[in-house]
């Protein structure tokens, strides 16, 4: 059987999936992610090879949290300590023995978010609220890339927040009032001491703020037609979490017309498809 393999890499949880020529999953794997970098290269040799079930890949596609050297595939992932820059990509080609196609998370999730839209959205702004948070960005179908191909960082922007134990609201990144502090996983058990499916409605209702602030910001400096919400913490906030969030984006945006904002339709799965998409069709599938 003709495979292709599919690596997401998330701070709390890893991946794999061997993916068919029509984009199908053949079989799917996962784990949780162990702190060291030995222990966690080791799980995810494991489960790639347990999921091609002896097939070698024709290509492979790697979603992982960034920062991470895009053009050499160096990944140093913000919520993974011990993985400081590790050429991950010459790791995996050496392991499998062909292509590899790595990028940030959100920017493998975002092309899976725009080939499963049938409008195709000129402007299509991908965030995830999860361990962490991060953001992808296409325009005209194409993964937008700052400066020297760097990664904008949309979760950490700075907002007018509400939060009742502003002490604890301290980024990872080593910053101030980043949005990332607030609203992802990490950010809500550092500030209220309990996962997000544990938050009352007082709680839920001010990462609600925050993420509308947050949303304020990137509509009126990208202006997106659509902004996607995926993650574990937005999925499982759900349509509550969206119309708070929405409640501030409306009152406070007047001058860019607002965008289409609507939670992921590929749920938890949107990363893994994307890296299954860049798999089979080499990256920036859809430029």
């Amino acid at each position: 059987m003709t495979l292709w393999l599919a690596l997401d890499i998330g701070g709390t949880r890893s991946r794999a999936a061997a993916v068919t020529n029509t984009g199908a999953f053949a079989r799917r794997a996962q784990a949780a992610t162990p702190l060291a970098l030995e222990a966690g290269v080791e799980l995810i040799w494991r489960l790639a090879d347990d999921v091609l079930a002896g097939e070698r890949p024709q290509a492979v596609g790697v979603s992982i949290g960034g920062p991470l050297d895009w053009r050499n595939g160096r990944v140093s992932p913000l919520h993974q300590p011990a993985w400081r820059d590790i050429p991950f990509r010459d790791m995996v080609a050496g392991r499998f023995g062909c292509p590899v196609y790595l990028d940030v998370d959100t920017n493998i999730a975002v092309a899976g978010e725009y080939l499963a839209d049938p409008t195709r959205p000129q402007r299509l702004l991908y965030l995830t609220l999860s361990t962490g948070m991060g953001g992808g960005f296409l325009v005209g179908g194409r993964i937008y890339r700052g400066g020297d191909a760097a990664h904008p960082e949309v979760a950490h922007q700075a907002i007018p927040f509400r939060c009742r134990h502003p002490e604890r609201a301290v980024c990872e990144c080593g910053s101030e009032g980043c949005l990332e502090a607030l609203i992802s996983g990490n950010g809500i058990r550092r500030i209220y001491g309990v996962p997000a499916e544990e938050l009352d409605p007082e709680a839920w209702s001010e990462v609600a703020y925050n993420l509308g602030q947050g949303l304020r910001n990137l509509t009126v400096i990208c202006a997106p037609d659509v902004i996607v919400l995926a993650g574990s913490v937005a999925l499982g906030g759900g349509a509550p979490l969206l119309a708070g969030a929405l409640q501030v984006l409306h009152r406070n945006v007047r001058i860019v017309p607002i965008p289409q904002v609507r939670l992921s339709t590929l749920g938890p799965d949107s990363a893994l498809i994307g890296a299954a998409t860049v798999a089979r069709l080499g990256y920036d599938p859809v430029g």
